[in-house]
């Protein structure tokens, strides 16, 4: 009876890491300061909307997502 919620922790902690395996190389790839991306500074406040990433993502998504689902 425990092994189901178990292995479901176990999913949900390799999905965790695997998200921060992403974003890392992500950070190193120099996603979010791509041309496109706006970012505001006034002082105290600032304010990023990462517009060319998420396109950028959003594609890469698509057509993983695309792959994986043909077969």
């Amino acid at each position: 009876m425990l092994q189901d919620p178990a292995r479901l922790l176990i999913v949900i902690g390799l999905l965790i890491a695997a998200v921060g395996v992403v974003l890392l190389a992500a950070g190193h790839l120099g996603l979010g300061r791509l041309p496109g991306d706006i970012h505001i500074r006034r002082g105290n406040f600032s304010v990023y909307v990462p517009l060319a990433t998420g396109l950028v993502l959003s594609v890469v998504a698509t057509v993983v997502l695309n792959l994986v689902g043909r077969k």
